[in-house]
Order: C-alpha cells, then sequence, then structure tokens
C-alpha cells in the first residue's frame, strides 16, 4: 500500500505518534514558491496535499468547463507537486481538479499529468475520481424531497437540473480514503470539500476527527494562516492531542493570533466548520506559541451527521457579456453621474431597440463612489477627484451586447448635463478598444443539499498504471 499500510499500523500501534502533512498550494495553478516547496520536502512528510478549485471564482468555470488558470502555470505546478511526491515516495493528493471539478475539468488535469509523466519518465498508480452528478439522481432526489436550498437559493425544479451546463457534488473524506486504500501513489478527485484532501489520512490512522478536520480546514490555503500570510507550503504534524504549524518559508510566522483569525475564513460561524461528515466545534479550541514562528492548535470536537448529504453545484448560461471600461475626473460629471447613467440607458436603449422590445440588461459599477460598497461619510455626497465606469451588458448573443456597449461608449462620452463645460469629451479611456466582448455569462443556479443513502455511489474509483520511462 505504498507505505501508507505501514504508516497506519505504526500509528495504531504506538510505535509512531504524528503524521506529517505537506500543504504544498493554497490553489494549485497560480505558482508554487519553489524554496518553500523544497524545504517542506527536506522535512520528509508523509502526504503532500493541494486544493486546486473553488466557486470562489464564479460560476463561469464550472459553467464553461474551462480552467481558470493558464496551462502552462498548471503543468509547472503539477510537474513540482508530482515530482516531489515520486521523490519522497508519498502520496499525492490533490482535490477539485482544474478549477471547478465536473468532467472536462479532471480530464484536463488528467492529460497533464499523464504528459508529465511521460516527459519525465515518471511511473505511478494513478487513482482519479469525478465529481460528476447524474441529472436522473438530482431528478429523482427532488421528487422524494430530499434536495434543499443553501442560504438564499430558491427551491430547486427540475428544469434548473435540465438547464445546467454541469453538475457536481462534493465529495468528502469517505472518498479520499477509498483512494488511499487501493493504493495509489496520486490521487486526483473532481470537486471535492477542501478539508478532504488533508483529512483522509488522519482519520484513517484513528487521530480525532476535530482536529483533523481543523487542521485540514487551515493548510489546504498554505501559509495564509501566517503573518504575513502568503502561498507559500506549509507543514502540519497532527497526533493524537493536536497538531503543529509551520510555514515552510522562514519569513512568514504561523502564530496563535493568525491561526485562530483563519477561523474566519468561509465560514458564517467561526466556532463551527461544517462538512459532509458532521460539523467541528471550535469553542474549545487552544492555540499556543511553540516558538515565534510555530502554534500548536487543540481543543476541536466532531459531532457526526445525522444523515448523509451532498453539497450540489451547478451553473447555467445566461446569455453573452460586454463590458465598457472608462474613467472620469470632471467634477461636475462626477456630480451628475447619477443622472447621467439613468439617462444614457434610456438613450441606448431607444437607439438599438427603437419599437423592438429591451432584450438585454445594462448596468454600471462606479467605482470610485459604489463600485464595491456605497460611500456615505455622515451622511454628506462623495467627493472623490475621479471615477472609474464599468458598463456591464447582458444579452442574447455576443453581437448584440457588443451593439450596446458601442452605442453606450459613444453617447456617454458626449452626453450633456448640467454645468458641462467641454463638448470634447466625459470620459478617458485605458486602452482602445474600451468595449471588450468576456463571451459566455453564467450563474449559479443549482447551490443546494442532497440527501443520500450511499455517498460512495455517486464518486466512482478509478485506477490506472502510468508506466512511462525515458
Amino acid at each position: 500500500m505504498n507505505g501508507i499500510g505501514t504508516l497506519l499500523d505504526d500509528i495504531a500501534s504506538g510505535r509512531r505518534r504524528s503524521i506529517r502533512i505537506l500543504g504544498a498550494s493554497g490553489q494549485l495553478g497560480y505558482g508554487i514558491p519553489a524554496a518553500a516547496f523544497e524545504a517542506g520536502l527536506a522535512r520528509r512528510p508523509d502526504m503532500i496535499g493541494c486544493d486546486m478549485g473553488s466557486i470562489d471564482i464564479g460560476p463561469a468555470y464550472l459553467g464553461s468547463g474551462k480552467m481558470a488558470t493558464s496551462r502552462t502555470s498548471t503543468k509547472q505546478d503539477l510537474r513540482r507537486v508530482l515530482g516531489g511526491a515520486r521523490q519522497l515516495g508519498v502520496p499525492l493528493v490533490i482535490g477539485s481538479a482544474g478549477s471547478a471539478g465536473a468532467a472536462p475539468h479532471l480530464e484536463g488535469t488528467l492529460e497533464l499529468v499523464r504528459e508529465i509523466a511521460a516527459e519525465d519518465g515518471l511511473s505511478f498508480t494513478l487513482a482519479y475520481m469525478p465529481a460528476d452528478i447524474s441529472r436522473s439522481a438530482v431528478k429523482a432526489a427532488l421528487r422524494e424531497g430530499r434536495i434543499r436550498p443553501v442560504d438564499t437559493m430558491p427551491d430547486l425544479t427540475e428544469a434548473d437540473v435540465d438547464a445546467a451546463a454541469h453538475i457536481v457534488g462534493q465529495m468528502g473524506v469517505e472518498a479520499f480514503q477509498r483512494a488511499l486504500q487501493s493504493g495509489a501513489d496520486v490521487i486526483i478527485a473532481g470537486r471535492a470539500c477542501d478539508t478532504g484532501i488533508f483529512s483522509a489520512l488522519p482519520i484513517m490512522a484513528g487521530l480525532p476527527v476535530g482536529l483533523a478536520i481543523h487542521m485540514a480546514k487551515i493548510v489546504e490555503c498554505a501559509s495564509i494562516c501566517c503573518r504575513p500570510g502568503g502561498r507559500d507550503a506549509i507543514l502540519a504534524t497532527i497526533d493524537r492531542d493536536g497538531f503543529e504549524l509551520e510555514s515552510m518559508n522562514p519569513e512568514r510566522a504561523a502564530t496563535p493570533a493568525s491561526v485562530a483569525g483563519h477561523s474566519l475564513y468561509e465560514q458564517a460561524d467561526p466556532f463551527t466548520i461544517r462538512e459532509p461528515a458532521g460539523a467541528v466545534d471550535l469553542s474549545n479550541a487552544r492555540f499556543e506559541a511553540l516558538d515565534a514562528r510555530r502554534t500548536r492548535v487543540s481543543g476541536a470536537d466532531f459531532r457526526p451527521a445525522s444523515r448523509q448529504t451532498i453539497k450540489l453545484e451547478g451553473a447555467v448560461s445566461v446569455g453573452s457579456r460586454a463590458v465598457l471600461l472608462c474613467a472620469a475626473a470632471d467634477p461636475n460629471f462626477i456630480l451628475h453621474i447619477a443622472g447621467v447613467v439613468d439617462r444614457i440607458k434610456e438613450v441606448v436603449r431607444d437607439l438599438v431597440c427603437e419599437n423592438a422590445p429591451e432584450d438585454y440588461q445594462l448596468a454600471f459599477r462606479l467605482y470610485g463612489i459604489d463600485g464595491v460598497r456605497p460611500l456615505d461619510v455622515d451622511g454628506a455626497p462623495p467627493s472623490p477627484h475621479e471615477v472609474f465606469i464599468l458598463g456591464e451588458c447582458l444579452a442574447p448573443n455576443p453581437d448584440r451586447a457588443m451593439q450596446v456597449m458601442r452605442t453606450t461608449k459613444q453617447y456617454l462620452l458626449h452626453l450633456g448635463f448640467e454645468g458641462r463645460m467641454s463638448t470634447a469629451g466625459n470620459l478617458a479611456f485605458p486602452f482602445t478598444p474600451p468595449e471588450v466582448d468576456l463571451g459566455p455569462a453564467y450563474r449559479f443556479n443549482i447551490y443546494h443539499i442532497m440527501e443520500v443513502d450511499d455517498i460512495a455511489a455517486h464518486f466512482p474509483l478509478f485506477l490506472e498504471e502510468i508506466n512511462d520511462t525515458k
């Protein structure tokens, strides 16, 4: 079992107390700092783990089937972690392959791994687990009343299921444990819970589930939990009583405050980590400095879930998107900008629609005034000296979206307003053309919890022998 069996026996018998896990990358494909990773390898970890995806990047990648990262950077990162794991003879575990974890993302990642193996003369057992959930399974659960929305999502309908470009489920600890038990050297999963990547091995070894998941929630982000935070590799050493954290970059320190602060990361409740298998209670968690750069964490408790569930994610196309990128520095234009953008919507509608129905959505984000959040200082009106204007159009097709944006550009450039002093133009453009076709647009239409009787049945395991020698 590639040393995993021996490791588990040693932990069970007491011949060894701890497991060392190297979190190599906060999100694989954006570059891995080489010096810190090599320092991590020198510490002889028992496993190397990498998260590769997220919904933080929005629905476009799940909908389109494309990776968020460049192929060149992704291959570079995969080569680094694959080579390091084979050098040490330890498992490499990767979750949420190719950004969103659907079939095209997983296949694209596997293609890169096979290329690297052929080019570098590597041989290993590869395990991979698709995360795609069949539409028939989702519809069956829907009819049985076993699907509920997350947060503010509306109730799921069969029409939503049919419309989604891809539907994935988040696999957890169970799937990674099956892969580790198979004897695989390299494990690549489709959409997965970040914690499953790193907690599966310690839990298999009989270490406390709460500690393992708490540790996993931190190290999946690499050295972000440190001061100053960064993307460098981090080493976690976990035993029955707690775990120690150390960044592999000597300039970063995992302090009690910085590690505890990571409990706020992606969590509505900083005292609870919710996972498919259950919830981790951090109410009694302790964070103790071992020295200036290392912290030991203990006290997490695990509460098993009463039923098995899978979080579903799906994205649907909402048309084509084009944007306008421009700026303004005229004080009078900025003073009247709310009325200007309202008027330009009317002007554009009359020009591009004439007597036909409006078949697009035109919106503006005004960075410097309220592009991120409304600016209100003691009730006084905002007074920026310049603003950046992001115009956005969603339309049925690319031609229509660009027609609207180009018309918007031209008439916003010359629109009159009270106090205008020059007819030369209202806008400044960072480059030309300032109208950009962003292609298909997507939104999440499935973000729901599905109750299941057998989680493993939804995440099949496939094994492949890679035998490439130069």
